[in-house]
């Protein structure tokens, strides 16, 4: 699994009171990176358990009892000249606001997310708390790439009856990731459960969204796949997102379809880069509803992104029982271009042409 609670000793966390923010950087429990590789399991539970208590935040409060909460996902890549870099935080900063003003909470300032990401895994590299670029990872377009991980959230005041949160916390989080999805499949298997309605939270990147997506994604494990993909809520007919991750079809007419954007749907980061650098090799993108059919009957090339996600391909699609597979059930050739291109310019091995890419050292 790419995410395990592993956090690093440096947390960010900032409280909202009448209006104004205030933030500070906080130092958890911590040997040097080697030592603490070095310890037994019980011990390191220990010490990670410690890192993520906070005895003077509520256990009871709206995000504990209603799921009230947004977070963000983005990633310190280490780059090849041996530094880090952000990957477009300025765009997570901008959902991070959207989605907290989605759930009527006071937005948290685009300047201050920026600076507290950078901050904070500057001050963990500084301990030791980092990963470092290998060569290895160009032979798989970083496939199984390794990078710092970045969970900004937000965690509700104490309450215990229905409400909204007006004074929240914000913290950022800094852990290790590998591979998000395993090697060893690469099928997907269209989903009887439903993501998001219209006029629901669908487009925000709030944390009870991501109930149903585990759920039907532990499913279609069970069954025997990587990923499950949910279809729209009215119609039962368009695709819209995988488990946690935005879609893509590569048509055999040599069009990218990707669904277009709607209450339902989150604006993913990754999609939207991967749209513009598609566009830039010439490809026709067109951000359409698809249907299942369609999709099915004219999809060359199939695969999902997101910042875990990256671009990752869908080999086949097994909808009513019936399985399809995709330029005969092994990866593209389009599919391996845009991640090359993608994570090229994220790990440092090609120009960032576009001024995508922040400096953390």
């Amino acid at each position: 699994m790419a995410f395990a609670l592993n956090t690093y000793p440096i947390t960010y966390r900032a409280k909202v009171t009448g209006g104004k923010w205030s933030g500070e950087y906080l130092e958890k429990p911590h040997k040097t990176p080697e030592e603490e590789r070095a310890m037994s399991d019980d011990d390191r539970a220990r010490l990670e358990n410690s890192r993520n208590c906070y005895d003077d935040m509520p256990l009871v409060n709206y995000t504990s009892q209603y799921g009230l909460s947004c977070f963000e996902g983005l990633k310190a890549l280490p780059q090849k000249d041996g530094g880090l870099a952000l990957f477009r935080p300025d765009q997570n900063a901008a959902r991070f606001s959207r989605s907290m003003e989605g759930l009527c909470m006071p937005p948290f300032p685009a300047d201050d997310f920026i600076a507290a990401c950078v901050e904070t895994v500057r001050r963990n590299a500084g301990l030791g708390f980092r990963c470092h670029y290998k060569t290895e990872w160009e032979k798989d377009s970083f496939l199984r790439a390794e990078s710092v991980y970045l969970r900004p959230f937000t965690l509700a005041e104490g309450g215990v009856g229905v409400n909204l949160s007006r004074e929240p916390w914000v913290i950022i989080i800094n852990t290790p990731v590998g591979a998000y999805f395993s090697a060893a499949s690469s099928d997907a298997l269209v989903t009887e459960r439903i993501r998001a309605t219209p006029k629901g939270t669908g487009w925000i990147k709030a944390a009870s969204n991501y109930v149903i997506s585990a759920l039907a994604k532990q499913e279609a494990i069970e069954a025997g796949f990587m990923e499950c993909v949910f279809l729209d809520a009215i119609h039962r007919k368009y695709i819209e997102e995988g488990s946690s991750c935005n879609i893509f079809f590569y048509l055999k007419s040599g069009e990218l379809i990707t669904p277009e954007l709607s209450d339902t749907i989150l604006p993913g980061i990754t999609r939207a880069s991967i749209i513009e650098l598609a566009r830039d090799k010439g490809v026709k993108v067109t951000e359409r509803k698809i249907a299942i059919e369609e999709a099915i009957e004219e999809t060359k090339e199939c695969f999902v992104s997101g910042t875990a996600a990256g671009a990752t391909p869908l080999t086949s699609l097994t909808w009513q029982g019936k399985k399809t597979q995709f330029n005969g059930g092994k990866e593209g050739e389009f599919t391996v271009e845009i991640r090359n291109t993608l994570k090229g310019i994220q790990y440092g091995m090609l120009p960032d042409t576009k001024g995508w890419l922040t400096r953390v050292c």
